[in-house]
């Protein structure tokens, strides 16, 4: 067993020097070396037994417990609420701003949008048929339900049917929180690589629709749209798949369709507000602005 610290992984964590793997370049201190001994001396096979205590259980208890507060608020409105994750530069600001402009045009829209700095993205949002807030994360690398909660009190839904949340670009820590929404978009561009569904399982398997965006650019791109559509299929099976371009406008149709059918029945009564979820917490960390 090597002795490099930077060998000593959680259990789960694989790492495989395909080429030119770097030899260790320091030596443990004597105690520390002589307790890894010792334990290797007292296994009968010769490895350390390591048990992993995941300390993210509290925190996604707590996340949960405020998504379902959050979905029976969005239900009990009759709002359709959508998270979009992907990559950063997938187009999911150019697809909203599309989708607002024509489908906002139709069904009234509001926009939560998540990102580390910047206001930029709320602005490209802004229309004055639909409300939309910016979260400013700070260093946080994801939306939580709290954060949700708080920037649906900070604009006004009345009238609104449909709730976009583009959450933080980022394709891992997104898959672990539940923001109450209803469903599920993961987008996947034509400029990231058919793969991309293979190398980040979590978020795809978690998604109800994935759109494959920007196919007016794939054939130039030497992107195999077939393949990439294959690979979805395979980690999520359970996934719609819609083929878009927000530029050219293919695919726009359907994605649209798919808003309309879902659209949950308004009830006849206007539920409490929203502030149920965060009563009591603190309201430090991410910054909420509603855009004028």
């Amino acid at each position: 067993m090597s002795t490099n610290p930077d060998e000593l992984l959680p259990a789960g964590v694989r790492i495989n020097a395909l080429n030119g793997g770097a030899a260790p370049t320091g030596a443990l201190s004597a105690p520390l070396s002589a307790e890894i001994s010792a334990a290797l001396a007292a296994s009968p096979r010769g490895e350390v037994q390591v048990r992993a205590v995941d300390l993210s259980i509290p925190l996604l208890e707590r996340n949960d417990i405020l998504a379902e507060r959050n979905r029976g608020y969005f239900l009990g409105r009759g709002l359709l609420a959508l998270n979009l994750v992907s990559s950063p530069g997938a187009g999911k600001t150019t697809l909203l701003s599309r989708t607002l402009d024509e489908f906002g045009r139709e069904v009234r829209c509001a926009v939560l949008v998540g990102d580390l700095e910047t206001d930029n993205d709320g602005r490209r949002l802004n229309r004055p048929h639909a409300a939309v807030a910016q979260i400013t994360t700070g260093t946080v690398c994801h939306l939580d339900a709290a954060m949700i909660a708080r920037a649906a009190e900070s604009i006004d839904l009345d009238d609104a049917r449909v709730l976009f949340i583009e959450n933080v670009g980022n394709l891992v820590c997104p898959a672990s929180f539940d923001l109450g929404e209803q469903i599920r978009v993961v987008l996947l561009s034509t400029t990231e690589g058919e793969d991309k569904p293979l190398k980040y399982p979590p978020i795809f398997k978690s998604a109800h629709l994935v759109l494959l965006t920007k196919v007016d650019v794939a054939d130039a791109l030497g992107f195999d749209r077939k393949v990439a559509v294959e690979n979805i299929r395979r980690v999520a099976p359970q996934a719609e798949i819609i083929e878009l371009s927000a530029r050219s406008g293919e695919g726009l149709a359907p994605w649209y369709d798919y808003l309309r059918t879902r659209l949950p029945r308004r009830a006849g009564l206007r539920p409490a507000s929203a502030r149920s979820a965060t009563e009591g917490q603190s309201q430090t960390g991410p910054t909420v602005a509603p855009m004028r």
